[in-house]
């Protein structure tokens, strides 16, 4: 059986019938919606959704600084007034 990655669920017909409930119900916490007691999708806040967006493009750019710091020692110095 696949994992459930939050503790608040929903059945597909539930949420069909008055979705704007369950994410009141909800709060700021995820819901999984399942389809024959398997994970369909998850529903989650704008905010929440644009938090985790923000916390993925910061592991994203931290991986990057972290590889461009590794190769600071070919790195060419410029002059911005000169740019």
């Amino acid at each position: 059986m696949d994992a459930i990655l939050t503790e608040l669920t929903v059945s597909m017909s539930d949420f069909k019938k008055n979705p704007a409930k369950v994410l009141r119900e909800a709060g700021r916490e995820p819901v999984a919606v399942l389809n024959r007691n398997k994970t369909a999708f998850y529903v989650v806040e704008p905010e929440v959704y644009e938090a985790m967006l923000e916390d993925a493009w910061e592991r994203s750019i931290t991986t990057t600084v972290r590889e461009r710091l590794g190769k600071v020692e070919s790195a060419v110095e410029v002059d911005l007034e000169r740019l």
